[in-house]
């Protein structure tokens, strides 16, 4: 049986929407490289530099940085932030565009962050977009 992961509109740097299929989150970690970087390759302890949109499985959106037209940056593989994006970022190419479905054990878990709207034990989908290392 595949695993039917969300779509995600739109090219590298773009804001992207994402539409998602019928039926629950699939379990565990799923990385999809939306389209192919040919950058150097992610390391752990690198500071990486991104784009992303973050959205609830079949929930709103919580957060993305195209709207504000401003980057993140901080250190991946080192448990800086949530394991999700710890293990799909490392090893990966920059100027990749990935989405990731994220578990709840591998983000927010039980407790959520409803401030963020973030629902307990949800499932959490990332576009996101390696744009360097710094």
């Amino acid at each position: 049986m595949s695993i039917e992961l969300p779509q995600a509109t739109g090219v590298f740097g773009e804001k992207p929407q994402i539409t998602f299929p019928t039926g629950g989150a699939p379990e565990g970690l799923h990385v999809q490289v939306l389209s192919q970087g040919d950058g150097a390759e992610v390391a752990a302890g690198d500071n990486i530099v991104v784009h992303y949109l973050g959205q609830s499985w079949d929930g709103g959106v919580f957060d993305n940085s195209y709207d504000r037209g401003a980057t993140i940056d901080f250190p991946i593989g080192i448990g800086a932030v949530i394991g999700g994006w710890d293990q799909g970022l490392v090893g990966q190419n920059i100027g990749s565009r990935l989405l990731l479905s994220i578990p709840p054990e591998l983000g927010y878990g039980s407790r959520g962050v409803p401030q963020a709207g973030i629902g307990a034990g949800a499932t959490l989908v990332f576009v996101v977009d390696i744009v360097g290392v710094d």
